[in-house]
């Protein structure tokens, strides 16, 4: 394999390893036999108060567990307004336990109701630099994976929107593979469901079935045990 440079629409680099994909080989791989769970999708309504936030999540996680999700899966940005604004506000250094209460929630319930959570995203600060971040934990409350989103949404029509994520965010630079009990997870955040190359590397990797998180457009792929 090679690493090769691809750029999205919006110019934004994209890193990823190039992957020769076989049609044919990919057609005789053996489909798995899938073991059927309850996946649980989060959808809340985000307001300034990060605190009340985080309540309203662990409230979502909590039902969907007791109704028996194994996965259970929060929206792009669940923890603080999606504006600009805010964004350096409300991020997170996962490395301080201090600093990062939402990821220090989604872990903790992880572990208490034994399930698995792949968190939405949120903003999270390293090294000066922020970034639009997915953390998957698994049922033992453990950072399984993160995902750094990698095309980043810049959009521009005259005279009626203007956003520019990347006036806010870097760019993260790799896909992102989390071994759980449930699975192998893939993620993918936003914009990166419009760059077929993700799914192709997910999918050569034994992704053969997808599942879609449309909620607020956070996404994963699942290779079933």
């Amino acid at each position: 394999m090679r690493r090769v440079k691809l750029t999205s629409a919006f110019g934004m680099p994209m890193y990823m390893n190039h992957i020769k994909l076989q049609l044919a080989s990919l057609n005789a791989m053996e489909v798995p036999t899938i073991s059927k769970f309850k996946v649980g999708l989060c959808q809340l309504s985000v307001n300034p108060d990060k605190n009340q936030n985080l309540i309203r999540a662990r409230n979502l996680i909590k039902v969907a567990a007791d109704q028996g999700a194994r996965l259970v899966v929060l929206p792009e940005m669940w923890n603080c307004p999606g504006s600009a604004d805010n964004f350096a506000e409300y991020a997170e250094d996962f490395d301080n336990g201090d600093s990062s209460p939402s990821f220090s929630m989604l872990s903790e319930v992880a572990s208490c109701f034994g399930i698995t959570i792949v968190g939405g995203s949120i903003p999270e600060c390293c090294n000066g630099r922020l970034y639009n971040t997915c953390c998957v934990f698994g049922s033992d409350g453990k950072l399984k994976a993160k995902h750094r989103k990698i095309h980043l949404f810049d959009i521009d029509v005259p005279g009626d929107i203007s956003f520019k994520e990347s006036d806010s965010f870097a760019a993260g630079d790799e896909p992102t593979i989390a071994e759980t009990d449930i699975g192998r997870i893939g993620i993918g955040i936003c914009h990166d469901i419009c760059f077929p190359e993700l799914a192709m590397i997910y999918r050569a990797k034994g992704f053969l079935h997808y599942c879609w998180d449309i909620i607020n457009f956070c996404y994963i792929y699942i290779y079933y045990k």
